[in-house]
C-alpha cells in the first residue's frame, strides 16, 4: 500500500500542472456544488416555513359563547391537516394593537377590548388544501369572517402564491441537479485526459509490469491513488471556499431573511449541513476518480497486450 502512495505521489511531481488542472476544475466543480446544495436547502427551508406558519385567521362574532366557542377550538385541533391553533381572546387583540401601536401610546388608550373580535389563527399541513378548509369553517355558525395573515396574501392570490412558491422550489432544485451533472461530466472529462497522459507517460513502465505477469490491480493502484488525491484535494479546497464565503454572508443572511430560517442559526447545525455536504461531495470526487483512473489504466493496459 505504502509503494503505492508512494508511487502515486511522485507521478504527481514529475507533471504538477497537470496535477494543478485536475484539482483547479473539480475544486470549481464542488464550489459551485456546494452553493447549489445549500441554495436547494435554503428554497426548501422557504417553503416550508409558509407551509407552517398560522396563515388563517378566523374571526368569531360577538355573540360567540365560550362553549361554542371552545367546541370550534377542538374541531380545528382533532383535525389532521390543520397545526398550530391558537386562540387570541378580546384581551390579547388588544395587546397586540398596542405593541403594533407602541409609537404612539394614546391610540392603545384610546380603545377597549371590546372593539375587537375573538380569533383563532391556524396554518395547515398542506397550502394546497388551505381553501377547502375555510370553506368548511365558513359555514359554522360563530364564525364572522376568515382572513389571512401578511405572509401569504389575500385569499384571491393564495393559488397564485401556493404554485409561485411550489413552482421556484422545483426550478431550482432541478437546475441545481442538471449543473452539478454538467459539472461533474465536465470534471470527469478533465480527470479521464488527465489520467490518460499520465498512462501515456508510463506506458513503458505499464508493459514492462504487464509482461513479467503483475497483476491488473498491481498496475492500476497508484493511478487510482492520484486521481483519489486530485478528488480529494480539490473536493476540499472547493467546499473549503464555498463554506468561507457563506460563514462571511451568514449574518447579513439572516439580517435579510428575518425569522425565516433559510441557513441554520445554530453553529451546531450550520456545521452539521456544511459536513453532510463535504461528506456527499466527497463521494462523487471519489467515484468521479475511480472511474476516470480505471477507464485510462483500461485503455493503456489492452494497448500493452
Amino acid at each position: 500500500m505504502k509503494e503505492h502512495i508512494s508511487t502515486g505521489l511522485k507521478s504527481v511531481r514529475r507533471a504538477p500542472f497537470q496535477a494543478l488542472a485536475a484539482v483547479t476544475v473539480l475544486a470549481v466543480t464542488f464550489f459551485v456544488t456546494t452553493l447549489l446544495a445549500l441554495l436547494v436547502y435554503s428554497s426548501h427551508q422557504v417553503l416550508t416555513y409558509f407551509e407552517t406558519r398560522p396563515q388563517v385567521i378566523v374571526f368569531l362574532k360577538s355573540e360567540a359563547s365560550s362553549e361554542e366557542t371552545e367546541v370550534l377550538l377542538q374541531k380545528l385541533k382533532s383535525d389532521s391537516r390543520v397545526q398550530s391553533v391558537n386562540f387570541v381572546d378580546q384581551e390579547d387583540a388588544l395587546n397586540i394593537y398596542k405593541e403594533a401601536t407602541a409609537d404612539n401610546p394614546l391610540l392603545g388608550e384610546l380603545v377597549s377590548p371590546s372593539i375587537f373580535p375573538a380569533s383563532i389563527e391556524f396554518s395547515v399541513s398542506d397550502l394546497t388544501i388551505t381553501e377547502d378548509i375555510i370553506a368548511e369553517i365558513e359555514n359554522e355558525q360563530v364564525v364572522e369572517s376568515v382572513s389571512f395573515t401578511a405572509n401569504i396574501g389575500s385569499r384571491s392570490s393564495l393559488g397564485e402564491v401556493i404554485n409561485r412558491l411550489k413552482n421556484i422550489t422545483y426550478y431550482v432544485r432541478v437546475g441545481g441537479l442538471v449543473s452539478v451533472l454538467v459539472l461533474s461530466i465536465t470534471s470527469f472529462l478533465v480527470l479521464l485526459v488527465v489520467m490518460g497522459m499520465r498512462t501515456t507517460m508510463r506506458r513503458a513502465e505499464i508493459e514492462s509490469l504487464s509482461l513479467i505477469g503483475a497483476s491488473g490491480s498491481f498496475i492500476r493502484m497508484p493511478i487510482i491513488f492520484e486521481a483519489t488525491a486530485y478528488a480529494v484535494v480539490g473536493v476540499i479546497s472547493g467546499w473549503l471556499v464555498a463554506s468561507v464565503a457563506l460563514m462571511y454572508a451568514t449574518p447579513s443572511i439572516l439580517s435579510y431573511f428575518g425569522q425565516i430560517p433559510v441557513i441554520p442559526g445554530n453553529s451546531l447545525d450550520f456545521f452539521m449541513l456544511l459536513g453532510a455536504i463535504l461528506g456527499g461531495e466527497i463521494l462523487i470526487g471519489l467515484l468521479i476518480a475511480f472511474l476516470g483512473s480505471n477507464i485510462a489504466v483500461s485503455r493503456s493496459l489492452r494497448v500493452a497486450r
